[in-house]
């Protein structure tokens, strides 16, 4: 049985970690390397950095970070934030980022998946989705969750598969930095749906609520920011904790 994930994502702004609640409200929280070899050291599957601040400038300091967090961890990290271009994926995955994130660029552009792809291979691809439900229907935004598009959860997360994606991310805006549990429903329907594993983001708060996740949400994954980053739930303790419920877990 594949082991499930434990990742902790860094929101970066000007290189450092910041959290809000429902993607406002930041607050600095640390820098970005420190707590990235420390949630290593503690046993963390993976990493997820977001630059949300992803102006060209911010870009370009991005990818210095994304080389110092290289020589820092020993586990896979992702990147993502301001990447529109496989020119903007190439910089980032040759400065020692191990997969990048495309989010609002691949709305804008759903060719951006399959040309980065097929330069990489979808294994380096993760497709990140942030949604809400609006009277019932989960509707795909863009640029930080500020601008709402057309585009339904569901149907966009199977096209990106189509396109090459490796990876879907679903981060639940009506759920984020609230740490009142994971949209389980959503997550076992995408499941159901894709082939592709599926990263659980938003709503963590508890280790009863990451066990939901991974249970009956059937994520293959979960991401959680405020828990880890305060100290809420330490990792070592959570993966104990998981492997006591007969969830796979590496120790």
């Amino acid at each position: 049985m594949v082991a499930k994930r434990i990742i902790p994502c860094l929101d970066v702004k000007n290189g450092v970690v910041v959290k809000g609640i429902h993607f406002e409200g930041i607050q600095e929280v640390g820098d970005a390397v420190e707590m990235g070899a420390r949630y290593a050291r503690e046993g963390a599957d993976e990493l997820v950095y977001l630059d949300i601040s992803a102006s060209r400038e911010g870009r370009n300091t991005f990818a210095q970070l994304v080389e110092r967090i290289a020589l820092g961890i020993d586990i896979p990290f992702t990147v993502g934030g301001g990447i529109g271009s496989v020119e903007d994926a190439a910089r980032l995955l040759d400065a020692g980022a191990d997969k990048i994130s495309i989010n609002s660029s691949a709305l804008a552009d759903p060719s951006l998946i399959g040309r980065i792809a097929s330069r990489y291979g979808s294994q380096f691809v993760v497709v990140a989705i942030d949604a809400k439900c609006v009277e019932g229907r989960w509707t795909c935004t863009t640029h930080g969750g500020s601008r709402f598009t057309r585009r339904e959860l569901f149907d966009w997360a199977r096209e990106a598969q189509e396109r090459g994606a490796g990876e879907i991310l679903f981060t639940s805006m009506d759920h984020d930095g609230t740490r009142a549990g994971y949209a389980c429903e959503v997550y076992a329907r995408l499941n159901e749906l894709l082939s592709i594993p599926v990263i659980a983001s938003g709503g963590a708060g508890s280790v009863q609520d990451i066990v939901d996740v991974l249970t009956i949400g059937r994520a293959d994954a979960a991401l959680a920011a405020s828990i880890f980053h305060y100290g809420t739930i330490p990792i070592p303790a959570l993966k104990k904790a998981l492997s006591d419920a007969s969830i796979p877990v590496r120790l």
